[in-house]
């Protein structure tokens, strides 16, 4: 369940902080929220995916730390990230 190339782009260039951005936190976390969002909607049919379901706890996961360091390191960027993405409701 993995996004295409054309929405990947397109929510990197949403979320990069300069031109050529791929690997800061807040597009690493808007990419897995894409990823998490499509998979959850996978579920929605497929309940007894569980070799899927468990790739997706993997990403919260992963997405739970991208969060922590964010946080530790610039709270700022951090709320509004959690803002832009509606994340923490």
């Amino acid at each position: 369940m993995s996004i295409t190339a054309e929405r990947k782009t397109e929510v990197i260039t949403d979320n990069a902080r300069a031109k050529g951005d791929t690997g800061s936190p807040e597009v690493q976390v808007a990419i897995l929220t894409d990823r998490i969002n499509t998979l959850t909607a996978h579920f929605k049919a497929h309940h007894k995916d569980n070799h899927s379901r468990r790739g997706l706890l993997m990403m919260v996961n992963k997405r739970r730390s991208l969060l922590d360091y964010l946080k530790k390191k610039d709270e700022g960027r951090y709320s509004a990230l959690i803002a832009k993405l509606g994340l923490r409701k």
